[in-house]
């Protein structure tokens, strides 16, 4: 087995104390390390180690930052530089940001703030480098940056993605979370013309509302409290390039009305800032919220949604995809066994019809995680049903459980000839087999449930009242059956009108 190649380090400073510290802490996070004392030397270890990754001093003695910023992007285009300065208000370090630098660090160095940014650099040069391969492909460099499938759902994304990928159009990616959509986003920024420009990611949900701003357009010193040095922000920073905007419907109305603008014209202002800046990105968002019903409810700017929807592909669930899902068991098995060191030689048939029939709530993420604790928990040469998650046990049973049973002890019970209200039974039965799953689905989002199920919105709550489904125990059950970091926060699933259970209104059981 090939061990991963370890990831290459460039460090051009002329300070001898600077270059020892980094390299022994780099080293001790298991990088390979070059230095350099002069930008001459750092150009030509660069034509020579090709890194993933390049720190460089603003003040070198042969020739200025910004100059051997340019010959570096001259010779890769793609490869993120960080630079480092002994000031905070460093007007070259700022240049470079704007010219496409990932980022800058202050002397003295902060090794926990140096950590994480070379980690996220390393992860963003990943992302730009390692293509996503496809069905039948056996050079990818790792399982988890391949599409696997081969079902008539998927194939209509991959088409989707060869139709919009070389045309420089904004893409909506839907789907639920977990389903992979920053692997779409990746595909069509790897099948563009924009591929020898900066990819970002960036994680709306993620960054507080009172960063996010900042984060995408930059802010000017003194903007806000601690705002002590300017920032450059991702829009200005990938000018040429491709942002992915993952969880698009989690911004708030301030950044929805910049990103419109941005969307619109190309152009934005720093928070803070009056001057307009040009830029020119290509956005692929992704979200996997019902931004129609958002809109409506005034949540979403509906005219920002019409700007994201140039184009849309809809990633089916995991559970919609058939035969994909022995296809996807089959790999991440195999990718786990050999990162663990396990010699699981297969997976059980009782626990593969386990795996299979489970309605998989987090999608591929949620497969990975039960997987990868299975194989962590197998002591024997097959993965067992005892091995895999409770959850996984537990769920399958719950999801799969039919109202067969009910239906039968019903006919059983009630057909007479005297028998009245058997159809209005029969349907209450179905009923209530059918609406905690799609409450789950939507989060408790009644206008999303009603829509899914074909029904008015007040229908549907007639029904959840009659057959006294009580939403706040449905939501805890997808909870307790996600398990992969998935749930909502706090807040986001039910709607404002629905009552808790003490109010008479019900709360799911």
């Amino acid at each position: 087995m090939m061990k991963p190649e370890v990831p290459t380090i460039l460090v051009i400073d002329d300070d001898r104390s600077t270059l020892h510290l980094l390299r022994e802490t780099f080293r001790d996070a298991g990088y390979k390390v070059e230095t350099a004392r002069t930008a001459s030397a750092g150009l030509e270890c660069l034509v020579e180690q090709h890194p993933d990754l390049v720190l460089l001093d603003v003040m070198l003695p042969d020739m200025s930052g910004i100059e051997a910023f340019q010959n570096i992007k001259r010779h890769a285009p793609r490869l993120p530089v960080i630079f480092i300065t002994a000031g905070g208000s460093s007007d070259t370090a700022i240049e470079a940001m704007k010219g496409g630098a990932f980022d800058y660090l202050i002397k003295p160095l902060d090794l926990e703030r140096v950590r994480e940014l070379v980690r996220q650099a390393l992860e963003v040069r990943r992302l730009m480098h390692v293509p996503v391969s496809w069905p039948g492909d056996n050079d990818a460099h790792d399982p988890s940056d391949q599409m696997v499938g081969r079902s008539p759902q998927i194939l209509e994304v991959y088409k989707a993605i060869g139709r919009v990928a070389s045309q420089d159009v904004t893409v909506l990616i839907r789907g639920e979370s977990g389903t992979g959509k920053e692997l779409i986003a990746r595909a069509i920024y790897h099948h563009s013309p924009r591929v020898e420009k900066p990819f970002l990611a960036v994680n709306c949900a993620a960054i507080p509302d009172a960063l996010l701003e900042s984060e995408l357009f930059g802010h000017e010193k003194g903007a806000f409290t601690g705002a002590d040095r300017q920032r450059i922000g991702k829009f200005e920073q990938c000018s040429g390039g491709t942002i992915f905007l993952d969880e698009v419907g989690d911004m708030s109305p301030l950044v929805q009305g910049k990103l419109l603008r941005l969307l619109q014209e190309q152009r934005f202002e720093r928070v803070g800032g009056n001057q307009t800046i040009q830029t020119d990105v290509r956005i692929i968002a992704a979200t996997h919220r019902n931004l129609e019903t958002m809109s409506s409810d005034g949540v979403f700017r509906a005219d920002l949604y019409y700007r994201l929807n140039g184009f849309t592909i809809t990633i089916p669930p995991l559970r919609e995809r058939g035969s994909d899902i022995v296809l996807l068991l089959e790999r991440f098995f195999n990718q786990f066994a050999r990162q663990l060191g396990k010699s699981v030689q297969g997976i059980a048939p009782d626990a593969l019809k386990l795996l299979v029939d489970y309605p998989w709530p987090g999608n591929v993420r949620e497969m990975q995680t039960a997987l990868r604790t299975g194989l962590l928990q197998s002591t024997g040469p097959v993965l067992t049903v005892d091995a895999l998650p409770e959850e996984i046990r537990a769920g399958a049973k719950r999801e799969t459980a039919a109202p067969q049973g009910t239906l039968e002890r019903l006919l059983d019970e009630r057909l007479q000839p005297d028998a009245s209200d058997l159809y209005a039974a029969a349907v209450s039965v179905m009923e209530s087999f059918l609406l905690p799953p799609v409450l789950r689905m939507t989060k408790g989002n009644l206008s999303h449930a009603a829509r899914i199920l074909g029904i008015t919105r007040g229908n549907l709550r007639n029904k959840i009242h009659a057959l006294d489904i009580h939403i706040r125990n449905v939501l805890e059950v997808e909870a307790e059956t996600a398990g992969v970091g998935d749930a909502p926060a706090p807040g986001e699933t039910l709607e404002h009108d629905v009552a808790p259970a003490a109010a008479g209104v019900a709360a799911i059981e």
